[in-house]
């Protein structure tokens, strides 16, 4: 089983930010700011033996490797932004590609979505995300082609990785994952291994090799299918003054019980806790009482559908997110924790490998 942890660039200035948000905004200023917003919110997150750190800094990506490493994690999967040639965040991942360090392996997920300031309560589109066409695709795959040709990138079955996170959103996508393919076997690639996060299988049919269901999204759909659930959120929302969402974590696995994943052609994205009100106050959402413990039931409940197999390909196993501070989710040690998150990510990992998953 391989164990990929998405992992966000965000933690640098950067000029968008800087003219968007004042000079200096990194996510650490949500996270520094939030406040509880009800008896028992555990607020603020400020995190342990990293710190605020800087991702243009080495140090910090090779402390975070080493970290990631001793847990047992297979690799990280980088949010990349490209929007018709334009490019954010991308420093922390070319400054890794140049140095040819950590030593860490590592995949690229296309976070094509648009930019939009509707975190702070604002309508306004910083940066539509727009699909020109063929040759847009193109200097797309020749820019993402130096991180597949570096030895630490991330394969299945030889092939690299790389995630879509809004396929559907993409024109004609068949035929862009067909371009894509196409011109991996071209440049003497074996192909792609191409990862939807959505649940429609439609989307295997489109050339997709596995799907990723976006399980916090499949949890608050089912749970909120529930009226009095939703009469008691809106209650909650409107009287006490509670964030949008407060969602109890163990309802949220009791939830995620019921997907099924084989790890090959689905694939589970396990959560360890999640808060975004640091974004967006009490328009957001709150799996409440999320503890190590109950992380690692979590994880259990993830693979049960794994089986050990003979052939060649490998079961995946996705994690949101290793650093996604502001959204509470995160599995890097923190104040109250330490490395629990870890440390209970490395027991499970360890288990598996003993059963064979």
């Amino acid at each position: 089983m391989k164990t990929i942890a998405f992992h966000l660039p965000q933690f640098h200035p950067i000029p968008e930010n800087n003219e968007w948000w004042g000079a200096g905004f990194t996510e650490w200023r949500n996270v520094a700011k939030a406040r509880p917003l009800y008896i028992g919110h555990q607020q603020p997150n400020i995190p342990g033996d990293l710190g605020f750190y800087d991702l243009r800094l080495s140090e910090t990506q090779d402390e975070q490797a080493d970290l990631a490493k001793w847990a047992g994690i297979d690799g990280f999967c980088y949010y990349h932004y490209w929007y018709a040639g334009r490019l954010l965040l991308d420093k922390p991942l070319e400054l890794m590609l140049a140095r040819k360090l950590p030593d860490f392996p590592f995949c690229m997920c296309w976070a094509n979505h648009d930019w939009t300031a509707h975190w702070a309560g604002r309508d306004d589109m910083l940066i539509k995300q727009t699909y020109p066409g063929k040759h847009d695709h193109r200097v797309h795959y020749e820019y993402l082609r130096s991180f597949f040709e570096d030895s630490r990138y991330l394969t299945i079955d030889d092939k690299p990785v790389l995630i879509v996170f809004k396929p559907f959103d993409i024109p004609n996508v068949h035929h862009f994952v067909e371009l894509f393919k196409s011109w991996a076997i071209d440049d003497g690639f074996i192909g792609l291994h191409m990862i939807a996060c959505d649940a429609n299988t439609d989307l295997l049919n489109s050339g997709f090799d596995a799907i990723a269901p976006h399980s916090l999204n499949t949890s608050l759909t089912s749970y909120l299918s529930k009226k009095k659930n939703k009469l008691k959120q809106l209650l909650m929302h409107k009287v006490l003054q509670y964030p949008r969402w407060v969602i109890d974590y163990q309802e949220f696995i009791l939830h995620s019980k019921n997907s099924q994943y084989n790890g090959i052609t689905s694939i589970p994205t396990v959560i360890p806790n999640w808060d975004n009100t640091p974004r967006v106050g009490r328009r957001g959402l709150v799996l409440s009482d999320s503890t190590p413990d109950k992380f690692y039931e979590h994880l259990l409940d993830s693979v049960r559908g794994f089986a050990r197999t003979n052939e060649k390909s490998e079961n995946i196993l996705l994690i949101k997110s290793w650093n996604e501070w502001a959204e509470g989710n995160y599995l890097e040690p923190d104040l109250k924790y330490g490395k629990k998150w870890l440390q209970v990510l490395k027991r499970f990992l360890t288990e598996c490998e003993i059963k064979g998953i």
